[in-house]
């Protein structure tokens, strides 16, 4: 076949893509009387010019805006001196938000003919591997909608089911796993974020540390899993005495020593909970036999401090410590608040 030959095709075969994409409607004038072929996605052969405009211009109903066209392939071929056709395989990309026909490969065979002095469009078939069309669709835009449809609300499940999840394992890694209240890793992370948010606001922060007295002697009398449910009943009754306030966090410190964080507060607000949860543990009355009291019993030591630039989060952990341990060299079954 000849460079000209090949030029024409290839100018024949531009010129009706241009036309599609565009959706110019002149381009039902370009189809011969004598016409033949079938469309994507339908199950239906065309053997006339007027089913194949009807089906042109239903198209462009359907899909009114620009569509873009990506060539693959294409294969000119010279069939007689009035006769060529021109084989190609692209992509479609729609206006609308799917993908999928943009993955797929289109393949289309135009045959065009010369008749009285111009080339009509004699055949057109196109082949759309993506499933029929339903009534009065020729692309099958409505099954793409409601898979879109489907794929949103999949997503949207599998993303709520990933944020429960890291939920569940956020929950998991800040849990105490004895106790069920905070663990030290969660202490120590909001710790640092009130520290520095009290810092920045120049307001009081105030720590409670608590200690079960002689809890060896609980365990070695009683037993392990006497201790631990031992320290799970203090856990629950610190969680509902110490913890009431937003922002408020009690947790296991480690052992049998528990803290309570007290965001805004002063040194007078933290020893009245500090107070409430001795009540609350006394309450209790848990059996503690050989304790000074005969129950089990638990020392404090509060800090409240207004955080300053040269100080660390440390150091309010350090006071609360300190007044523990005087609580525990006083007698135990006491509270001490640190000095300033």
């Amino acid at each position: 076949m000849s460079p000209e030959r090949q030029r024409l095709i290839r100018l024949l075969f531009d010129e009706y893509i241009e036309m599609y994409a565009a959706r110019d409607a002149r381009l039902v004038t370009r189809f011969s009387d004598n016409f033949s072929g079938f469309a994507g996605s339908s199950d239906q052969l065309v053997k006339s010019r007027s089913d194949w405009v009807d089906v042109t211009l239903q198209d462009f109903a359907q899909v009114p805006g620009r569509i873009g066209i990506d060539v693959v392939d294409l294969f000119p071929q010279e069939l007689s001196d009035d006769v060529v056709a021109v084989t190609a395989f692209f992509h479609i990309r729609l206006p609308i938000p799917d993908a999928l026909f943009a993955r797929e490969t289109v393949r289309l065979v135009l045959v065009f003919r010369h008749e009285e002095g111009n080339w009509k469009i004699a055949h057109s078939s196109i082949s759309i591997p993506y499933g029929l069309a339903r009534d009065g669709e020729v692309y099958p835009v409505g099954r793409l909608q409601q898979r879109n449809l489907e794929l949103e609300a999949l997503v949207e499940e599998r993303t709520q089911a990933l944020a429960q999840a890291n939920q569940r394992l956020q929950l998991i890694s800040n849990t105490d796993g004895l106790t069920g209240i905070a663990n030290r890793r969660h202490f120590d992370q909001t710790l640092a974020h009130e520290w520095a948010r009290a810092q920045r606001a120049q307001t009081p922060l105030s720590l409670i540390m608590l200690d079960v007295d002689v809890f060896k002697h609980f365990n070695d009398h009683y037993g392990h899993l006497a201790g631990d449910a031992c320290l799970q009943a203090l856990a629950l009754t610190l969680a509902q005495t110490g913890g009431r306030r937003e922002g408020d966090l009690a947790a296991r410190f480690g052992g049998e020593e528990f803290v309570v964080l007290l965001p805004a507060s002063d040194a007078q607000a933290a020893m009245e909970v500090a107070r409430q949860i001795q009540q609350a543990i006394q309450a209790l009355a848990l059996p503690h036999e050989g304790a000074p009291f005969g129950i089990v019993t638990v020392s404090f030591g509060v800090a409240s401090l207004v955080p300053q630039r040269d100080q660390a989060p440390e150091e309010l952990v350090r006071r609360a410590d300190l007044a523990m341990y005087r609580a525990k060299q006083a007698g135990r079954n006491r509270i001490e608040l640190a000095p300033d």
